[in-house]
């Protein structure tokens, strides 16, 4: 059975790097199909600049031509802080037995201790990690080495075997572009454009986003 890829995050605003990340992991992992998750109240990092309407428009805007890819808005819906259990105990509910694969950059990978009740993660889903500029897996904890150890794979077969429980590290150095890069290139009147698709740079400009960087 074919595994539906998660990737969260804020998408404020969402841009190449993430939408890179997710033609790589459809194609590499052979997903049935990717959801991109937008949350809502982020419990690590302060509020996102635009609002919940607002990302959600954009990411509607850039994966509107991406085959296998929808958005998917149950965070935005949710009240309170967005937690990723609380989310994958939501798919899991509606998915049954379909592989589900949560993908996550090495650094969100190497803080996953920080998480609200992160052990219970891979009773949900499998973990998918990809590279980011600057990020290996040394300097972890023992924890995390015996998480890796315990239910790491070696190629993407195992994924749509069982429905959760693995671990796969996927060598792919990804686009060097954040978000907040690019809310401080506007903010700064930069010109942004090819860090993101032109509709969502139109749409940041027709409604006057991050022109105020905090």
């Amino acid at each position: 059975m074919k595994p539906a890829g998660i990737l969260g995050g804020t998408f404020d605003p969402v841009h190449y790097g993430h939408l890179r990340l997710a033609i790589e992991m459809i194609q590499r992992l052979d997903l049935a199909e990717l959801r991109f998750i937008p949350l809502h109240v982020p419990p690590h990092r302060d509020l996102p600049q635009a609002s919940p309407e607002q990302r959600y428009h954009m990411l509607q805007m850039a994966t509107l031509d991406v085959d296998c890819v929808r958005i998917d808005p149950r965070e935005l819906h949710r009240e309170g802080v967005s937690y990723t259990i609380d989310t994958v105990k939501s798919l899991r509910g509606e998915t049954g037995d379909t592989p589900l694969c949560l993908l996550m950059g090495m650094d969100a990978f190497k803080d996953i201790e920080t998480w609200h009740q992160w052990e219970e993660l891979l009773d949900y889903v499998h973990i998918i990690i990809a590279d980011r500029p600057g990020t290996t897996l040394s300097n972890v904890t023992m924890t995390i080495r015996k998480l890796v150890a315990d239910h790491g794979v070696d190629d993407y077969a195992s994924l749509h075997q069982t429905r959760a429980g693995k671990i796969l590290h996927v060598p792919m150095p990804l686009l060097d572009i954040s978000s907040s890069q690019i809310r401080q290139q506007i903010a700064n009147g930069n010109n942004i454009r090819f860090l993101l698709p032109d509709a969502v740079l139109d749409y940041i400009h027709t409604n006057h986003l991050y022109q105020d960087y905090s």
